[in-house]
């Protein structure tokens, strides 16, 4: 049923998620938008209810029309959770202002991709454009590969986690667009991903690096294993960087692009992986 379900969730995103109305970050905005005090407690608490909320509705579910109504659940928890949805836009929009050499439009765009991390003050040319390479690593990460592994590795409560992965993805998301980084660090959010991100990070990490240069990412890779500094996102983003170095691209538009072609070549072989798992039995 899992592999079945994100078949399903993948091919939908693909061809309709082309905006905010699928996207579960825009409808937890009107919730976000009331919080006034920011903790870790708070964050761990709103998570736990929006988890909870998915485990009844799941539970409940189980054995109606014998099984369906729970997979149509879960389908749509998918739908919601996977997929970059608005992001998804910035980035062709980027693409066309960059094109068109729309200088003020294509940095806008710029901005909104590298909104979690950010771009280094006075950067080169280059530099700036291998940090958009970076969050575009990144969102993918994001939006497929993390939410990907929580909905498998949770089994017939796959969407549980999911939710409450989406849940604080969303929320981080939202603290950067409209609190300080002061408020951000007082809500734990980051710590949070970070720990969650630990796993997920190393097993895409294996596959952009087995994609790269092998004599130098796989004994980068196994380093990162026992890496405890480095943030997750400094970590996947440097072996992603081993292979995008075979095509050292100077151009505003090709350089983001084979940064894309790369992620979505990342996440083909992951939900081959997981179909291979399925088939041998391994998943169900």
């Amino acid at each position: 049923m899992t592999l079945f379900s994100l078949l399903l969730v993948l091919g939908w995103e693909r061809l309709f998620k082309l905006g905010e109305h699928w996207q579960l970050d825009h409808r937890l905005e009107p919730l976000f938008r009331g919080r006034q005090r920011f903790s870790l407690l708070r964050t761990l608490v709103m998570t736990l209810i929006a988890m909870l909320i998915v485990w009844l509705l799941v539970w409940s579910l189980k054995g109606i029309l014998f099984g369906v109504a729970q997979l149509a659940f879960c389908i749509v928890v998918g739908l919601l959770c996977i997929g970059a949805g608005s992001v998804r836009l910035h980035y062709h929009r980027y693409l066309k202002a960059a094109s068109h050499d729309d200088e003020a439009a294509h940095q806008a765009m710029a901005a909104e991709l590298t909104l979690i991390h950010g771009v280094p003050v006075e950067c080169s040319e280059r530099e700036f454009l291998r940090e958009l390479q970076n969050a575009l690593i990144w969102i993918n990460f994001r939006f497929y590969l993390a939410p990907l592994f929580w909905f498998v590795v949770g089994g017939p409560y796959g969407p549980v986690l999911l939710v409450g992965y989406a849940f604080l993805r969303a929320w981080q998301s939202w603290l950067a667009k409209h609190h300080s980084p002061l408020e951000r660090a007082q809500s734990g959010v980051d710590s949070i991903l970070h720990v969650l991100d630990w796993i997920p990070v190393r097993l895409a990490g294996v596959a952009y690096a087995l994609l790269g240069h092998g004599e130098r990412a796989l004994p980068a890779w196994f380093a990162s294993l026992s890496d405890r500094h480095r943030s997750q996102y400094q970590v996947l983003t440097s072996l992603a960087q081993f292979s995008l170095a075979r095509d050292p691209h100077m151009d505003k538009v090709e350089t983001p692009r084979v940064a894309v072609a790369l992620a979505k070549r990342i996440s083909l072989v992951l939900v081959v992986v997981v179909a291979l798992l399925t088939i041998y039995g391994t998943l169900v």
